[in-house]
């Protein structure tokens, strides 16, 4: 009788290994476990990763006689979310490839590590899982992770931050003496607490800067742009506070900054498109389009507004300025939909798999509906479902949507 192979799986999604021990995932076998869990207890003797590691040799070790057995530690990212459970995930597939395991025992150390564990029974059979927490910590931990859970719920984000962020807005225009340095935190908080921040970090997230990508001439071109920027915004600030009112030193301050702003995101853009094309990733073109539209539309949108209230221009003009930038924001959608199913229908999607975000296994796919725009895949279970085409965030290897 052939041994039942168990791999016994530690998760560090926060990515403690390579934050504080320089250790990149995966940390394949014994040794190799061991000699990272101690490098990572050196680093941080508080660090409950390192003991959870030391746990997963430990029951490893205890594997009977009639099991093969296999150790990894996994890792994700320091931001966790998305990014995170991507890494995870695309980990254990790197491992089940060279040992493909028939079950697996997970353990962590409690935490967030447990919000992989989905991922995990996606593609495995979980046999057990042993969380490992320190005991006089145990109740801070859960209080801490509820409490940064909650502040994740938009709804206590815009009661933590966003009222804060208005307040300090008010102050700040009633008060002058607080000057940039209000307005900055002011739109901060707000940014914090209405989302804004989290999305913005998220698109920012898909420029990888490197001399190796062809694209990254055009990110060094719209840095000195974005400075210049900024230093016309703060110029034009200090030319005409104190000779005009609040709302109109905005404006101006704005209209300055805006006059090359627009234009380095353009760069940046293009950079992003060439590099896409070099990696024959076309499908996310599209989105990036999606960007380059939205870009122009605010810049018009802000530009005409600014000059209507330093009355350089009518309030009929704004008014065609938003009637042309919904026209044209209704047109480019249309057309970006129908290139993205075009897109969509010439990549030969059928029979790959489909996966969330988070890595949960969903189904394969077994047809593109051009005419509805939509994925049909069949789930584990012999169900057939139909998901947008919009709600595919990434088509490489295996098809990830945001389900």
């Amino acid at each position: 009788m052939a041994k039942k192979r168990v791999l016994v799986i530690c998760v560090d999604r926060d990515d403690d290994l390579h934050e504080k021990a320089g250790i990149n995932g995966p940390v394949v076998g014994r040794e190799a476990n061991l000699e990272a869990a101690a490098k990572l207890a050196l680093a941080d003797p508080e660090e409950t990763d390192a003991n959870a590691m030391f746990e997963a040799v430990r029951i490893l070790d205890k594997l009977g006689s009639e099991e093969t057995g296999q150790v990894v530690t996994l890792t994700g990212h320091k931001r966790l979310g998305y990014e995170a459970d991507k890494a995870v995930s695309g980990q254990l597939d790197t491992v089940l490839r060279e040992f493909p395991a028939d079950h697996c025992i997970f353990v962590s150390d409690g935490a967030s590590d447990d919000e992989t564990l989905p991922i995990i029974q996606s593609r495995l059979k979980v046999n057990s899982t042993k969380i490992v927490v320190m005991k006089q910590a145990k109740e801070l931990e859960k209080t801490y992770f509820v409490l940064l859970e909650k502040l994740k719920e938009p709804y206590y984000q815009r009661l933590v931050f966003g009222i804060p962020g208005i307040a300090i807005l008010v102050l700040w225009a009633s008060d002058w003496s607080w000057r940039p340095l209000g307005i900055i935190i002011g739109l901060y908080l707000l940014a914090k607490g209405f989302g804004v921040e989290e999305r913005l970090l998220g698109s920012l997230s898909g420029f990888k800067v490197s001399v190796e990508r062809m694209g990254f001439i055009l990110y060094l071109a719209a840095i000195p742009l974005i400075l210049i920027s900024l230093w016309l915004g703060v110029e034009k600030y200090v030319e005409v506070q104190g000779t005009y009112d609040a709302v109109k030193v905005v404006a101006y301050t704005i209209r300055a900054a805006l006059l090359l702003f627009p234009w380095a995101v353009i760069l940046a853009l293009i950079g992003k498109v060439i590099d896409l094309l070099h990696e024959k990733k076309r499908y996310e073109l599209v989105k990036y389009g999606l960007y380059a539209v939205s870009t122009l539309v605010l810049w018009l949108i802000f530009t005409v507004a600014c000059d209507w209230v330093v009355a350089d221009a009518y309030f009929s003009d704004f008014v065609l300025a938003i009637i042309g930038s919904v026209i044209l924001s209704a047109v480019s959608i249309a057309v970006m939909k129908e290139v993205r199913a075009n897109i969509a229908s010439s990549m030969k999607l059928e029979n790959k798999e489909v996966l969330n975000q988070i890595g949960a296994y969903i189904g394969k796919i077994v047809g593109v509906d051009k005419k509805r725009g939509v994925l049909v895949v069949q789930t584990a279970f012999g169900q057939r479902i139909s998901i947008s085409l919009e709600n595919i965030s990434n088509i490489g290897d295996k098809v990830f949507i945001r389900y």
